[in-house]
């Protein structure tokens, strides 16, 4: 008897990965080896387990998905991702794939969908829910026909964006410093790239531009 794939679910909410882990058993065909409220716990849960696919929320406390499938792509490069979201944009579904995901479902997909995106992606093909897939295609063509200008959130480095949302969070810089292992000389200082990129320059007016950016839920 083939062994069921190995799941591991990184979602804050703790309603929604407990329904997750009762349709994923229900049926008896995955195995839910391991569950995370956030994007590091979800690193280290990937680490332990090394499972067949993740399922990750890309909106998640203290680091954010598309953070944490860059470092989970490094550490388990044959873990499957597939991203469970609310974002239907295009900027949200092409930064996700960019970082290493392998499907996009959406939230507002019911169960048979859902199902379809985990089986298609540990069969080892992309999946996008139907209700962007189109959208995302003609965005995708109309950019390839025109050069756009940079925007000032696409000058910020990863580690910026991250740290933006540590800000908009509410962590200071010395918890910043020790959540990346870094100093906080290196924190004040992306801080500082960050209000000169984004001309913002109180901490309050950061916090407005993470939560405009879908990095901090309200």
């Amino acid at each position: 008897m083939n062994e069921k794939p190995s799941v591991v679910i990184a979602e804050d909410h703790k309603v929604l990965r407990q329904g997750l882990r009762t349709l994923l058993e229900v049926g008896g065909e995955f195995q839910v080896v391991s569950e995370a409220g956030d994007g590091m716990e979800a690193i280290r849960c990937i680490r332990e387990h090394e499972p067949d696919l993740l399922i990750l929320d890309l909106n998640m406390p203290r680091m954010d998905g598309i953070s944490a499938v860059m470092d989970i792509r490094k550490a388990c490069p044959n873990t499957k991702i597939l991203a469970l979201t609310m974002h239907k944009d295009e900027d949200h579904v092409l930064q996700a794939f960019k970082a290493g995901i392998h499907g996009y479902c959406l939230k507002s997909s019911d169960q048979e969908e859902l199902q379809l995106a985990i089986r298609a992606v540990l069969a080892g093909k992309q999946f996008v829910s139907p209700e962007i897939s189109g959208r995302i295609l003609e965005g995708y063509l109309v950019s390839t026909r025109r050069v756009r200008e940079k925007s000032s959130w696409e000058t910020l480095t990863q580690r910026e964006r991250e740290i933006l949302k540590m800000v908009g969070e509410g962590y200071q810089n010395k918890e910043i410093a020790d959540m990346f292992c870094i100093s906080i000389k290196t924190v004040e200082k992306h801080r500082a790239n960050i209000m000169e990129k984004l001309d913002l320059h109180t901490a309050s007016s950061l916090t407005a531009y993470a939560i405009e950016k879908g990095l901090v839920t309200t």
